[in-house]
């Protein structure tokens, strides 16, 4: 016997008809690319991005399954691009401006991107590279006819306002099935080439759901939320759905993040909630220590993932400015939300010394999301918060396989996806990654979590960033040595760095070396690039070895 409910497929453009007829006025502003700041509205995004469909399916012959790149900041017209595009049923590939050059010809040529999209900020790079992409047709330049480039040499360039203008904001959204792919997002490809992520409307909306819920980021109408995480960096972590899905004002940041800027949306547009990497965190913290008579009056929640957050982001917003941080942890192939260390009822229940330590957790899976850590037998492991394993998931989010089916290896027969992460899971069911698999440091047969060494040893007077690494080491197999950029004017020295660590870890756990550099490479997504690392100091001696 079947239930007797209505068919009701869960499509990405029903989520911005939603805002559009319950929340039509509630605003959409942005730091546009050109420079002043824009308002616009959910209403009026609904039209122009009925109005894009149209025209682009009429002028540039995009369709169901066409894939068309954006390489864009987060701003209004970014996401009238991504419901416009998904709901002809077309595919929205986001491109990274920080990959280089030759991953960028790679992913849009493996891609298939027939038309890309793109900001004032790159139409340089790609007169470039434009040579290299024979299948693209041209490229929509995200601007008005004043700012439009008079010279450019883009192939087949088109001016995105005129040509939405020729659209029809009352376009009627063509129908097709919930599973239909309506996202392109590649992998960084730290171990070689990047591997495409396919989400489908299904997936997108039932994350968006799940990113909702009061023990995620608990996102209602009543907020007003600053996606400083790029819509290019795994759907904005869901925010460009969730968002319009529950009506929340969105505060779109465009291409300036530094600290200062930052600061004036969050306080200016009286942002309660914002998502970013602890890099954009870390330059926050930075421009209020140095303007001490600052105010967060508004901002209620941060959400902080990409990488492990230092404990003194934690602290220092929490206690200076009574913000509730929340870790969270996710992938391109989740969505990507995973998890977020909110409380339980039980760990509420707790003394403080109690509850600390596991709020610097990557927290507790939310619906949708099943999640295990596994011996390399692929055996379960308990969750007693001391068994390391291998960290594996799945669920309606959840990558099944990679476009093109790479990368197949990393599927199991059950569904589950090896994440590549070594993890602890506790009794709370609080998830803690110790590191990945490929950057844990191996030491006399035991393990050493590089991820904590580097929040222990940010927490110094004096260090800005830090990563650790393993290198051989003669007697122990590997040692940890410590990277270190320090602050501005700071004298931080390695006897400092070592007196800070003592106690805070097993002996044993400490860095052998510590050294001095100017900067630690980053991958595309911001994180610490610990191939690189290793490859710079490949040659490096040990002082006593």
């Amino acid at each position: 016997m079947l239930g007797l409910m209505q068919d009701f497929p869960l499509l990405v453009h029903r989520v911005l008809d939603h805002a559009a007829r319950w929340h039509g006025e509630t605003e959409i502003v942005s730091r546009s690319v050109e420079g002043p700041i824009h308002r616009t509205t959910y209403s009026e995004i609904n039209g122009r991005a009925r109005a894009l469909a149209s025209v682009a399916a009429r002028r540039l012959g995009v369709g169901q399954g066409t894939i068309v790149a954006t390489m864009a900041w987060n701003t209004w017209r970014h996401l009238e691009i991504w419901y416009g595009i998904m709901g002809l049923g077309a595919v929205v590939h986001t491109l990274n401006p920080r990959l280089f050059a030759d991953q960028l010809d790679y992913i849009i040529n493996h891609a298939g991107d027939q038309w890309i999209f793109v900001d004032l900020s790159f139409v340089g790079l790609f007169e470039k590279l434009q040579d290299r992409l024979p299948r693209v047709k041209g490229f929509v330049v995200m601007t008005d006819a004043a700012h439009m480039p008079a010279a450019t040499t883009l192939r087949n360039p088109v001016c995105y306002e005129e040509l939405l203008a020729q659209g029809d904001a009352g376009f009627a959204w063509p129908q097709f099935d919930e599973n239909t792919a309506c996202g392109l997002c590649y992998t960084s490809g730290t171990t070689g080439n990047p591997k495409g992520v396919v989400y489908s409307h299904r997936s997108n909306v039932l994350h968006a759901l799940m990113v909702s819920l009061p023990d995620v980021k608990a996102i209602s109408s009543r907020d007003a939320v600053m996606p400083v995480v790029p819509m290019f960096h795994a759907n904005a972590w869901s925010l460009a759905f969730s968002c319009p899905m529950n009506g929340a004002k969105m505060v779109m940041p465009g291409p300036k993040l530094d600290g200062a800027s930052v600061y004036e949306l969050l306080t200016s547009e009286r942002v309660t909630l914002s998502s970013a990497v602890p890099t954009v965190w870390m330059m926050l913290l930075q421009h209020l220590e140095t303007n001490p008579d600052l105010h967060l009056p508004d901002l209620k929640r941060l959400f902080i993932g990409g990488s492990a957050c230092p404990e003194v982001i934690i602290k220092f917003f929490g206690e200076r400015y009574g913000v509730d941080v929340i870790h969270g942890w996710g992938m391109t192939e989740m969505s990507p939300i995973g998890s977020a260390a909110t409380p339980t009822a039980a760990t509420a229940a707790l003394a403080e010394d109690g509850w600390w330590p596991i709020k610097l957790k990557q927290g507790r899976a939310p619906f949708m999301v099943d999640m295990k850590i596994t011996d390399d037998a692929g055996q379960s492991l308990p969750h007693d918060g001391k068994t390391f394993g291998c960290l594996k998931v799945k669920g309606p989010a959840v990558a099944r396989s990679y476009f093109r089916d790479e990368g197949t290896q990393a599927f199991d027969a059950d569904g589950w996806f090896d994440t590549g992460d070594v993890a602890t899971i506790d009794p709370y069911g609080f998830m803690h990654i110790t590191d990945r698999s490929k950057d844990v440091i191996k030491s006399g047969g035991e393990w050493i979590s590089s991820i904590e060494l580097e929040n222990i040893a940010i927490g110094c007077a004096g260090v800005l960033e830090a990563a650790a690494i393993g290198l051989p080491h003669p007697k122990w197999d590997e040692r940890p040595l410590l990277v270190i950029v320090r602050k501005a004017g700071a004298q931080t020295c390695k006897a400092d760095i070592m007196a800070y660590m003592q106690g805070r870890i097993a002996k044993w756990w400490l860095p052998d070396d510590v050294v001095f550099v100017d900067e630690i490479p980053h991958t595309a997504t911001g994180k610490i690039s610990k191939l690189a690392l290793r490859e710079r100091f490949r040659d490096y001696r040990w002082p006593c070895a």
